[in-house]
């Protein structure tokens, strides 16, 4: 991505495992708590590049329907978290949409929160 910054081209993340609960940006997903990558909020800082997100519609067997949208245009001006929010909110539209479509197998919820002294967050419960 660096080395073609100042080229014409696009980078894909598609991150569909679950990130390190230390290394991750927590918020709700789906009425769950759930970890979030955070790379490609800081690499769209970073570069301060527009930020587009891609929906998959089914439209019949074999057939699907691509539709692009701008979801940041200025990363850089956006607070921390901010990005990663606005992806995790269209996600989560695209998902009730159509929630036969998302692959409901892997284990999106197999970690929980570690609190600031390193315990988990509901080890009292």
């Amino acid at each position: 991505m660096l080395a073609n910054k100042n080229g014409l081209n696009a980078t894909a993340f598609v991150a569909d495992q679950t990130p390190r609960p230390d290394h991750a940006y927590w918020t709700t997903f789906l009425n769950q708590d759930t970890p979030v990558f955070k790379g490609a909020e800081v690499l769209a800082k970073k570069m301060d590049l527009p930020v587009i997100y891609t929906s998959v519609k089914k439209i019949s067997r074999g057939y699907y329907e691509m539709h692009a949208e701008l979801l940041i245009e200025n990363p850089k001006a956006t607070a921390e978290g901010e990005l990663c929010e606005t992806y995790i909110r269209r996600l989560e539209k695209d998902i009730t949409t159509q929630p036969e479509t998302w692959l409901w197998s892997h284990r999106r919820w197999k970690h929980k929160r570690v609190n600031a002294i390193g315990s988990l967050a509901n080890a009292a419960n």
